[in-house]
């Protein structure tokens, strides 16, 4: 009888993450801030020395959505930070991947945030008005990242990502960094999101 091919993987904390079926107590935000610190956006094409990592995107499209809803109680800045958590898994597909695989990625994408929100205190569902929010500001990233570091004209960078309100971005640049400063500062913003939950 064939063996069921494994969907579990093994992480640095100890914790064997399920894929098809993650619990929120298998989940570690150090297994997540190292995983997002390693995993690079743009598969990598970008301009400079390091990476540009899904953590050090996490932190930008936390802070834009700051600017966005500024009013917004610390629980939804952590779903901003945590938006792409599920990817110190399954890795960043770019766009066009993602549509060539199909509805499975979504799914498993969905079941993953899931099990990362109930872990660290968030509805398994965030509201579609959030949500929205969200979106808004991982957009503006994709723009400044698209300008800045993936090589893309301004006017093309309009075209795929819309061009979007320089409030939001002026004064913040990109930098590329190692990913052991990324890491430690993504735990570091969690952790001081966790203590201004109620």
């Amino acid at each position: 009888m064939a063996q069921q091919p494994r969907a579990w993987q093994r992480m640095l904390s100890g914790r064997r993450l399920d894929l098809l079926d993650p619990t929120p107590v298998d989940i570690e935000i150090e297994d997540i801030a190292h995983g997002l610190a390693f995993v690079a956006r743009w598969n990598g094409q970008t301009h400079g020395d390091f990476a540009y990592s899904v953590a050090e995107h996490s932190l930008l499209v936390e802070t834009i959505f700051g600017r966005i809803a500024p009013n917004a109680p610390p629980k939804w800045r952590l779903a901003a930070l945590l938006h792409d958590a599920p990817e110190y898994v399954i890795g960043d597909m770019i766009s066009p991947v993602k549509a060539a695989v199909g509805p499975g990625y979504s799914e498993l994408d969905a079941r993953l945030e899931a099990a990362v929100h109930i872990r660290f205190g968030l509805p398994a569902k965030v509201p579609a008005a959030i949500k929205k929010q969200i979106k808004k500001a991982d957009r503006v990233s994709a723009w400044m990242e698209a300008v800045q570091i993936a090589g893309f004209a301004e006017n093309e960078a309009n075209r795929f990502f819309g061009k979007p309100d320089p409030a939001l971005h002026d004064g913040l640049a990109i930098t590329l960094r190692p990913p052991v400063e990324v890491r430690a500062d993504f735990t570091a913003r969690h952790a001081a999101l966790l203590e201004q939950m109620p």
